[in-house]
């Protein structure tokens, strides 16, 4: 492996793998890591970093995807690129890429040429991406502080905790139900639902405390001081009851799923990058707990939140 490789996680899931990359492609080189089954994929994000995430999937299960909770944390950071064993689809390949994935490609694509090429780019598009984010300090859906923006906020919040040691967590959640409200109701009304979910979260912490946008289904929340190390999971408890509710989504009630996974300064990481990694990778791997079938918000009535409209 030399200084310059692109940093490689191939994820093979049932009836598709992904075809090996030339290491010494013009468009490389690659250092590969190969793991079967998204549950392995997901502790391996966790663990450390990748440039590129391919994956290979036959059309039925690309299309679970979706619903991936490691969708949100494989797309934090590396390129994604999905290789199908058929058509997607021109839904599916849209949906995918809006979820945060590079491109969709066939599986049969050659691995000698053409998959590198693709790869090389996906990364350089993702560099891009997080680049151009950078200039702006807000998500501009949801008002929140970007990615970038937190992890810069981080990294000062640690220079100082190395002067004045203190405990700090940082908080990955995860939310299911945004991809099926958008399938539902339509795209506006997905942004609508983002947007809500962002003002409980703020109305639920601190002033000094920070929410920030870090995919299209994830949020992170800094806690930069507390007392003692279950003051994180009161938070975490807290944040959940406050998106138990239904939301009003144009004329109808949409709940959601929340998964939370904490990363705890120093224990967990001694770095904004290790921090989040950690924390994403927490809320990927565990199960989201809250989300009522829409029978039982029926049968119970609607329950508002107070502060849902000023999401509008």
């Amino acid at each position: 492996m030399t200084a310059d490789a692109l940093n490689l996680l191939l994820i093979d899931t049932d009836g598709a793998a992904v075809p090996e990359l030339a290491a010494k492609s013009p468009f490389g080189p690659f250092a590969s890591a190969r793991c079967s089954g998204l549950a392995e994929a997901s502790a391996q994000l966790a663990a450390q970093h990748f440039d590129a995430v391919v994956l290979a999937a036959r059309t039925v299960e690309a299309r679970k995807l979706l619903a991936w909770p490691g969708l949100s944390q494989a797309v934090t950071d590396p390129a994604v690129l999905v290789l199908t064993t058929d058509d997607p689809g021109a839904d599916l390949a849209v949906r995918l890429v809006r979820a945060g994935v590079q491109d969709v490609l066939p599986l049969a694509v050659d691995p000698v040429d053409a998959l590198p090429r693709a790869v090389r780019l996906a990364v350089e598009r993702k560099a891009q991406h997080q680049q151009t984010r950078k200039a702006y300090a807000t998500d501009l859906m949801t008002g929140l502080p970007n990615q970038s923006q937190l992890v810069e906020h981080v990294n000062q919040l640690l220079a100082l905790r190395e002067r004045e040691p203190a405990p700090m967590a940082l908080m990955a959640v995860r939310v299911e139900g945004l991809s099926s409200a958008e399938a539902r109701l339509g795209g506006e009304s997905a942004n609508v639902l983002r947007r809500k979910i962002a003002v409980r979260l703020r109305m639920g912490l601190r002033a000094s405390d920070v929410v920030a946008s870090v995919g299209p289904d994830a949020f992170a929340v800094l806690l930069s001081k507390f007392q003692e190390p279950h003051d994180a999971d009161r938070v975490a408890a807290k944040l959940r009851e406050a998106l138990h509710p239904p939301f009003p989504i144009a004329g109808s009630q949409v709940s959601v799923a929340v998964a939370i996974g904490i990363a705890q300064y120093p224990a967990d990481g001694k770095d904004a990058a290790t921090l989040l990694r950690r924390a994403v990778g927490l809320a990927a791997t565990s199960a989201a707990a809250g989300r009522d079938g829409f029978a039982n918000v029926a049968e119970r009535g609607p329950k508002r939140a107070a502060n849902d409209e000023q999401a509008d």
